[in-house]
């Protein structure tokens, strides 16, 4: 059984007299308190020294992707040559792999081995003869550093600190533009307050304080290359009714000196904008396609880096810029946010208040694995980020149209988004309900007045009676009878009208009657007195009532 054992300084393939004592890991240590004892269950069986650094860093760099080097092959030739059925204890699994297959040798890569590898290590100066600690130390330091510069593949393309800081820097130039734009505004305000009501963006309005000076040049200053006419023209008639204080042309100058600068930082602004997009799009495409890039750059900026934030889970990327607001809900018991930094991409600012916080789930979701392809894949294209971006973009579409998937096959999803939408009902003034008159079956008169103008079909049918027809003689021998009702061969729009007329009459009926009745009480009065009887007490009942008006009947 032999052992491969990698070092700065070469390989070393060391012979195992017993193999009994390494099969328990937690007593090798044991065998290696001394060198004596070290040398003992272990024999040099050939060592392998690399000539220069290059050597060194090219088989550590084949190592460490699982590969075999062209110094390891010159050193397993030896061991394959010497005899059969050998086994070969390896500290790295696949490493193991790739010399298996390549020489048909059996390796091994346990706990153990880990183990023993680590006293080897311990004792490499008593088991290598011709190396000293130093020159040792020095070969480690060397090859680290030339395998950390390695690991860098010299590409500055995917070297993240860049947007880190650059994404820091445009945040702090937009602090320090927006201070200027407030202290210019309110300086120059004294002299032309108007101009800041005419021109709204901060940009143009600095420009056009710079090329006017005082509100006296505003007439012959020309403002055509970053105004229109219109405006142009409401700056001149503006000057000339201003209310502002004069300044002296010391002051102006100032102004003009501050304007320039601002000028200068905003354009500074734009081209390191640019520069953080473009950067973007080398380090992480598929991020920028679905989030966009200045957005993208905040979340590897709050992170520290790429790879710290390929390490995160959805649900924190989320809320990823937003831990006061959720600590705070934690603490008081209250409902946590459902967005940070991501607020601010294109989809989520779209959306409608009731899906915001669906929307930024589900791009959350998707941005983790841009992001995880970004900094652990190798092609660099954008096919994933465009493909997820169209998906939630189709989303979107659906849960802004309101066609939400019915879980239980009822319409409680729908009804639950729909309250969120208002739905404007205009409701009618019902006249029919403002009759005082009590319900009966007979037709209004305005019903019967436009039936009335209505022509009159062919085609109605005719009343129906209970005796069809009569006979001659039955006709000759009644016409004598007074009472007798006659027959109506009038038309049904006739007899609408002769029901409206009574229901018209009826109330004239109600009032008569009621005179009538005051009139035959007045009448009985006037005859009471006469006949002398005597006016008939509150508390008399009316069967009383009627015992005296016999009493006086018979008398």
């Amino acid at each position: 059984m032999f052992a491969l054992f990698e070092n700065p300084a070469g390989y070393a393939v060391f012979k195992l007299t017993d193999e009994k004592k390494i099969e328990k890991a937690e007593n090798i240590h044991l065998s290696f308190e001394t060198p004596e004892e070290a040398n003992k269950l272990l024999k040099l069986k050939h060592f392998e020294k690399f000539n220069d650094t290059t050597e060194a860093l090219a088989a550590t760099t084949a190592a460490v992707e699982g590969k075999i080097s062209k110094t390891l092959k010159r050193v397993l030739k030896t061991i394959v040559d010497d005899a059969e059925n050998k086994v070969l204890l390896v500290g790295d699994a696949k490493l193991g792999m790739a010399i298996k297959e390549k020489f048909d040798l059996q390796c091994l890569s346990n706990n153990p081995i880990q183990e023993l590898m680590r006293c080897i290590r311990s004792q490499v100066d008593s088991l290598i003869s011709g190396l000293t600690k130093k020159e040792v130390t020095a070969m480690s330091l060397g090859l680290a550093h030339s395998l950390s510069r390695y690991k860098l593949k010299f590409s500055p393309d995917k070297v993240d600190t860049m947007i880190v800081h650059g994404v820091s820097l445009l945040d702090d130039i937009d602090k320090d533009l927006n201070n200027s734009y407030m202290r210019v505004k309110e300086w120059y305000g004294w002299h032309f307050p108007e101009l800041s009501k005419i021109i709204t963006d901060n940009l143009t309005f600095v420009k056009a304080v710079n090329i006017l000076g005082t509100r006296d040049n505003a007439a012959s200053s020309d403002l055509s290359d970053i105004l229109p006419e219109d405006i142009e023209e409401q700056i001149r008639e503006a000057a000339e009714i201003s209310m502002g204080s004069e300044i002296a042309e010391e002051d102006i100058l100032n102004i003009q000196s501050l304007c320039e600068q601002i000028i200068q930082i905003a354009r500074h602004r734009d081209q390191l904008n640019k520069y953080v997009e473009n950067r973007m799009l080398a380090i992480a495409p598929n991020l920028s396609v679905l989030i966009g890039e200045l957005v993208g750059a905040r979340l590897i900026s709050h992170s520290g880096s790429l790879m710290n934030l390929a390490k995160e889970p959805a649900s924190t990327i989320q809320i990823l810029g937003a831990e006061k607001a959720l600590f705070r809900a934690l603490k008081t018991k209250k409902d946590t946010p459902k967005y940070g930094l991501i607020y601010h991409t294109a989809m989520v600012g779209k959306t409608s208040t009731k899906n915001k916080g669906k929307i930024s789930r589900m791009l959350a979701a998707k941005a983790a694995l841009a992001i995880r392809v970004d900094a652990f894949g190798e092609d660099g294209l954008i096919d994933l980020g465009a493909e997820h971006k169209a998906k939630l973009e189709h989303r979107l579409r659906i849960l802004e149209e309101g066609h939400i998937r019915r879980i239980s096959g009822t319409g409680k999803a729908q009804a639950r988004f729909q309250k969120y939408h208002g739905e404007s009902q205009v409701m009618q003034y019902q006249s029919a309900a403002d009759s005082t008159m009590p319900s009966s079956a007979k037709r209004k008169f305005s019903d019967a007045f436009n039936d009335s103008n209505v022509e009159e079909k062919p085609d109605l049918k005719p009343t129906i009676f209970k005796k069809e027809a009569l006979d001659i003689s039955q006709e000759e021998e009644t016409p004598k009878r007074k009472n007798k009702k006659k027959k109506t061969d009038e038309s049904p729009a006739k007899k609408v009208k002769v029901e409206t007329v009574e229901e018209l009459n009826g109330s004239e009926t109600v009032e008569n009657s009621q005179q009538q009745k005051k009139k035959k009480k007045k009448k009985q009065q006037e005859l009471e007195v006469e006949a002398g009887v005597p006016e008939v007490d509150a508390a008399d009942t009316p069967k009383k009532k009627k015992k005296k008006q016999k009493d006086l009947s018979d008398n």
